[in-house]
């Protein structure tokens, strides 16, 4: 038998195992719908909602404007479970499905997106880390928008398609429209495969510019995945111009930055003029074209439950996820562990799960946020990274052109 994808809405998780088989109005009808719901059940490989390449159980994650979550089932499982009982004589008749005041809409989220899991005990913890991250998040205002963008991101990058693209500049520091550097790597989607490229241009004429008032040494002859380019000034903006471009037309394009500030005005200025208009709200679902914004500094916070102005400076954020980054403050460099940090967060579990799986018991109830230690931050990075306003790796601060759910109790059968 196959089972329809037709989502017509969602029912709260908890709900349906605990509540659902309650309201049943034959005894009778109980036990097979407990077995069916139970976390052993779910998990199993025979289990009637289990999809064909999927490792485990698919569920919804859908989060609300207060950045409150709720793990779901589609009405569609919710529809096929009680056909499939009866259809397989497990019961004498098709069981009531739950009562629609229930019923959960896409519209009622800010995002919702699938997550699978395929063990009892970890299913069991997430259902248990939600009901916790529900309560810390009451009084939540940035970091709910974080978290908010940092499981669309997930939902986003799942589809694997457009664009993923990593970019950094370097300029010198007594002008910040002298632009010295430029990095970038990306992850295409092609098809389903993923093609990757990356590169490091220096600009020649301003090799002679060298940083005084940043405490970092020059790292422009010292990128780690390849050869840097020196090219002139008409070469470097037309290179960034093309890249750009070329990436816009095959479809949709993301940014990555940490920090986009800075170099979102250095995409805009004179001496690059790479981009016009770009997308600061990402879309709920994988759209066709477009320019978006993603910024690994916000996913981060997120992720350690900050809900401060203050972010973690890139290098610093990458020790923390043992990337081990090395020569940082290289274009080419910062632009590659940018894309690593991503795909390192975009990659896993929704974000409480992610956070306690990464640093497990380290938060609580009073205090979201993780505290790190010196080792876990790297011992040799700056004290003055990552400390102040808008992140350390920002170049500079100038404006230069440059509603809840239904309660458990409320589900009854129609």
């Amino acid at each position: 038998m196959t089972k329809t994808t037709n989502v017509h809405g969602y029912y709260r998780f908890t709900d349906i195992i605990f509540e659902w088989s309650q309201a049943l109005p034959h005894i009778d009808e109980w036990s097979p719908l407990k077995a069916l719901l139970s976390f052993n059940a779910l998990v199993s490989p025979d289990h009637p909602l289990r999809k064909e390449g999927v490792d485990g159980i698919e569920l919804y994650l859908g989060t609300f404007a207060n950045g409150e979550m709720r793990l779901l089932f589609s009405s569609a499982q919710v529809e096929y479970m009680r056909y499939w009982l009866h259809a397989m004589q497990l019961t004498p008749r098709s069981i009531p499905i739950p009562s629609s005041d229930v019923l959960l809409q896409a519209g009622d989220f800010m995002t919702c997106s699938t997550v699978v899991y395929n063990n009892p005990d970890t299913l069991k913890r997430a259902v248990k880390t939600i009901d916790k991250n529900n309560r810390k998040l009451k009084n939540a205002t940035l970091l709910t928008a974080r978290r908010l963008a940092f499981e669309k991101i997930r939902t986003l990058w799942a589809a694997r398609a457009g664009t993923w693209m990593a970019l950094d500049f370097e300029a010198w520091d007594h002008d910040h429209t002298l632009l010295t550097e430029f990095g970038w790597s990306l992850v295409r989607f092609e098809g389903g495969t993923e093609l990757a490229e990356s590169g490091h241009l220096v600009v020649k004429e301003h090799r002679g510019y060298f940083n005084t008032y940043v405490t970092w040494p020059d790292r422009r002859d010292f990128y780690n995945f390849g050869k840097s380019e020196d090219v002139d000034k008409r070469t470097f903006k037309q290179r960034i111009r093309d890249l750009i471009a070329e990436h816009c037309a095959k479809g949709p394009l993301f940014l990555i930055f940490h920090d986009n500030s800075q170099d979102i005005k250095y995409l805009r200025s004179k001496m690059v003029q790479a981009i016009s208009h770009v997308e600061f709200l990402l879309p709920d679902t994988m759209p066709a074209d477009g320019t978006y914004v993603v910024d690994t500094s916000d996913m981060f916070s997120a992720l350690e439950g900050n809900d401060t102005v203050d972010r973690r400076g890139l290098e610093r954020m990458c020790h923390i996820l043992q990337l081990e980054p090395k020569n940082m403050h290289n274009a080419g460099n910062d632009a590659h562990y940018t894309l690593l940090a991503f795909r390192e967060m975009a990659s896993g579990d929704p974000v409480d799960v992610q956070r306690e799986k990464r640093w497990p018991n380290r938060t609580s109830t009073h205090n979201p946020k993780v505290e790190f230690t010196r080792k876990e931050e790297g011992s040799d990075v700056s004290d003055l990274e990552g400390i102040f306003p808008g992140g350390a790796d920002s170049d500079d601060d100038d404006d230069d052109d440059f509603g809840d759910a239904p309660h458990a109790n409320q589900v009854v059968a129609n």
